[in-house]
């Protein structure tokens, strides 16, 4: 499967953009300020492990845009960021990481089984 520049950039923006609503709803339930440079402090071990995930999925030649091609981004994004925060001293929690890993599952995987569903139906 081949998929144009334009819209791999779109989909890494759009998992970016998502990396950054899982922080910002996260300091939000725990009544912190939602000040963007907040939200971009805790985001960004997340926004890392997100690249690396890319990075991952396109030197396995996997399509990160296809659910196939996201688990890495997925798996990457919490791995990495989970090891970021540690070592930078932020919380690691064991609740915390069930819970990012399973916000963060929904939020980079869900919209790449839409897609593809849609895409089966279309062609069906």
């Amino acid at each position: 499967m081949r998929v144009s520049a334009p819209r791999l950039s779109a989909s890494l923006l759009l998992d970016l953009l998502l990396v950054v609503a899982f922080a910002a709803i996260g300091r939000r339930s725990h009544a912190e300020t939602g000040a963007l440079v907040g939200v971009l402090s805790t985001a960004w071990p997340f926004l890392v492990g997100s690249l690396v995930g890319w990075g991952v999925a396109l030197a396995a030649r996997l399509v990160p845009t296809t659910v196939r091609g996201g688990v890495p981004v997925w798996l990457c994004t919490v791995a990495v960021g989970m090891l970021l925060r540690a070592v930078t001293g932020a919380g690691t929690a064991f609740s915390f990481v069930l819970v990012a890993t399973t916000a963060l599952a929904i939020l980079l995987l869900l919209p790449r089984v839409v897609v593809e569903r849609s895409q089966r139906r279309a062609g069906a």
